[in-house]
């Protein structure tokens, strides 16, 4: 489920707002060490953009 959260999240990066949604459903897949991971990959990959996005979701969880 990682890999495949990875390939959505890079496919709907180009809308902020979905890029959340798919992140919040994405982090409810994982498993607590998986989402870490997912945390940190998406802080690499799109921590310039989303930031802000990734923080809040993480937090709310």
């Amino acid at each position: 489920m990682f890999e495949f959260s990875k390939q959505i999240l890079q496919k709907v990066s180009f809308d902020r707002s979905l890029f959340g949604k798919e992140l919040t459903k994405s982090i409810k897949w994982l498993k607590k060490d998986e989402a870490l991971l997912l945390k940190a990959w998406c802080l690499a990959t799109f921590g310039h953009v989303y930031r802000d996005v990734i923080m809040e979701t993480f937090e709310a969880l």
